[in-house]
């Protein structure tokens, strides 16, 4: 059995997160893929990234965040932002984010950068498009994370390869979450 890429004490606090508050894992699809970007959603509450996290910490799914790399040079928050995942990205070099996601994908040999494409907590009919276009760019596939509330169940569905076709595979992602409820289902997909 391959040795867990989640340190123990995380696994151990994520275990009671979920079981305090009564979640579940539910499926997890494609666990064999071992670059993608995985979108988080619906996006609708502070409390997602909470369960999230905890959520990929028992799935054994080391999925990593992007931040500018100044919130990671603190000497003690710095160490805190990147024990949860965060992954420091030089803006002041190139000024596009979904170069330097793509340029992450090409340094590594395992990679899962997760994402919330709604972009705010508040209803966005509009996602922001950079995850699709790195995911295009780096020739990773995307993962569909999810956090349902009404079911207190977190999970992974199946991997959607970007065709170029952005309206065609972005409907085929919303179809998914539509069945997922956020925390406040007002503010998620529609």
């Amino acid at each position: 059995m391959p040795a867990r890429k989640t340190s123990t004490t995380w696994y151990y606090i994520a275990k009671f997160v979920f079981w305090i508050s009564g979640w579940k894992l539910g499926e997890i699809r494609n666990p064999e893929i071992k670059k993608s970007m995985m979108i988080a959603a619906p996006h609708t509450s502070n409390w997602d990234l909470i369960m999230a996290r905890a959520a990929f910490y028992l799935m054994d799914v080391d999925v990593r965040f992007t931040v500018k790399k100044e919130w990671t040079e603190h000497w003690l928050l710095g160490g805190m932002v990147r024990a949860v995942g965060a992954l420091p990205v030089d803006r002041s070099k190139n000024n596009s984010l979904v170069d330097g996601m793509v340029k992450l994908f090409e340094q590594h040999e395992e990679l899962v950068i997760l994402i919330t494409p709604e972009g705010t907590r508040a209803y966005q009919p509009r996602w922001r498009r950079g995850y699709y276009f790195a995911a295009l760019g780096a020739n990773v596939p995307i993962r569909l994370g999810y956090l349902d509330y009404k079911n207190k169940e977190a999970g992974i569905g199946e991997a959607v390869y970007p065709t170029g076709d952005y309206a065609a595979d972005e409907e085929k992602i919303k179809a998914f979450y539509r069945t997922k409820t956020g925390r406040f289902p007002q503010k998620g997909i529609r």
